[in-house]
């Protein structure tokens, strides 16, 4: 029996020799033995590089943009570990091991790229989860310290809005009972957790019931308003000169950006312009926006401007279809999946509203919410930014009648919106009477579409607009 060390509890002597070398067992078989020898232990733990994984769209390089761990911090399976932003969207990055996080590889705002260790994770060496490439030097730790640190954790199942949701409140998942399939964990879960928590009381969900219109005589009164049209006013921020020119890298969505607009210059392109009278839907949407507010939902125009164009990409599916880059094919695609541009803080973004063809104004106005606040929080995900068929730009809320819109490859069309105008115009028996005018802008990739489509398309969808009552007659 070979001992490093041995030390007595009851002698204020310690034999330090290297080797104590005994050859027969009796020679340690002396009353205090369990007290007065102890050996050191070392864990077996591991430390893993996890590696950022590929994200899909050929992305290469990401931004760090928050980190949800810290050193030391311990970790289950699927729980968030940081969000990364590429230039295409913002992606919450998710742990692959139990352990303890032993080292950040990055900072925030610096650039991480795909197959590149991400963060540096100590797993127990005995569950086997580590492949042999991955592993690095294990720093030796004692056995009542490691015990303290191993994590327990199950695997947990949770689409990314349900992470997104327990991130935002501090709950971790492993926490909550999934009573969804195979205890998947749903957006009740948490919000049931979260209410044992604080002792509040949830009020039942909004699609839970269909609520009908109210009787006339218990409308709710409109808060009154302004009648004087408002001005958009400049906002003014303090401005600093240093004197000194200054660089920064194209990243992010302007990166995006920059690829996306150098392909289009390759498309040529076909401008139509045209002004829509939304007279009458200007006061349809005053009646529906209480009845949207009951059910929670924001209803602006966009949603009508979305879905008469859903009804007319019916009846022109050429301008809802995509060329190849060689122009050999045309691919008419079956969803209509509707883009929409946003200004954001991030740059301009295009997500989508999926399968228009069969969602409802409603509808379409709830997806819309989600996506402007996603939007303006720098959240939305590959799922929502990719996949889009035909685009709409709502240029008129910041100002403008007419622009000229640059299409988004592969797609072959895209509308540019201004704003609404209250101007005079003549009716039918020549009187004169005040409209709400809007002009819209289109522009089409001209090697598919030619100028007649593109205006029939747009008559159609103009006469949807300026008549809302007809489109009750092809709402599916």
């Amino acid at each position: 029996v070979c001992i490093h060390r041995v030390r007595s509890c009851s002698s204020v002597r310690s034999v330090k020799s290297k080797y104590v070398c005994v050859f027969d067992r009796s020679a340690l078989n002396f009353s205090h033995q369990q007290r007065l020898l102890r050996t050191s232990a070392v864990s077996c733990g591991q430390i893993v590089q996890f590696k950022l994984s590929d994200i899909g769209e050929g992305i290469t390089e990401v931004t760090v943009k928050e980190w949800y761990i810290k050193e030391g911090d311990s970790v289950s399976q699927f729980d968030s570990i940081c969000e990364v932003q590429s230039d295409k969207a913002s992606v919450t990055i998710t742990s692959r091991y139990d352990g303890v996080i032993r080292k950040l590889h990055y900072s925030i705002d610096e650039i991480a790229f795909v197959g590149k260790p991400l963060v540096d994770i100590e797993i127990d060496a005995s569950k086997g989860v580590a492949s042999e490439e991955d592993v690095v030097e294990t720093p030796p730790m004692s056995h009542e310290e490691h015990t303290h640190q191993e994590i327990k954790g199950h695997k947990t199942l949770a689409t990314p809005a349900v992470r997104r949701l327990a991130m935002e409140n501090n709950i971790k998942l492993s926490e909550v009972v999934g009573t969804g399939k195979d205890n998947r964990i749903l957006k009740e879960d948490i919000l049931n957790y979260l209410a044992k928590q604080t002792g509040a009381i949830l009020p039942p969900s909004p699609k839970a019931e269909i609520i009908p219109p109210l009787p006339k005589s218990e409308t709710v009164p409109a808060a009154p308003k302004d009648k004087a049209r408002k001005i958009p006013v400049p906002v003014s921020r303090p401005i600093v000169f240093s004197g000194k020119d200054k660089t920064e890298p194209v990243t992010g969505f302007q990166k995006a950006m920059v690829k996306t607009m150098s392909a289009a210059l390759k498309i040529p392109h076909f401008g139509y312009c045209d002004e829509i009278d939304l007279t009458q839907l200007v006061q349809l949407r005053e009646d529906l926006k209480p009845l949207a507010e009951i059910r929670g939902v924001k209803l602006s125009f966009m949603p009508f401007f979305i879905k008469a164009a859903s009804l007319g990409l019916l009846q022109y599916p050429i301008l809802n279809a995509s060329l190849d880059e060689n122009c050999q094919n045309v691919t008419y695609k079956a969803s209509h999946n509707i883009g929409v541009a946003m200004d954001t803080e991030q740059g301009l973004i295009v997500p989508n509203v999926k399968n228009v063809q069969v969602c409802s104004v409603f509808d379409i106005a709830a997806e819309l919410n989600r996506l402007q606040s996603l939007g303006s929080a720098g959240q939305l995900g590959t799922s929502d930014l990719t996949g889009g068929t035909f685009t709409l730009s709502n240029i008129g809320t910041i100002g403008g009648t007419y622009a000229k819109p640059v299409i988004l490859p592969p797609e072959v069309a895209i509308g540019a919106l201004g704003k609404i105008q209250v101007l005079p115009r003549f009716n039918g028996k020549g009187e004169v009477f005040k409209a709400q005018v809007m002009n819209v802008s289109w522009s089409a990739d001209h090697r598919v579409i030619d100028g007649a489509t593109m205006a029939r398309f747009s008559n159609l969808w103009k006469s949807y607009l300026e008549n809302p009552a007809s489109m009750l007659l092809d709402l599916k």
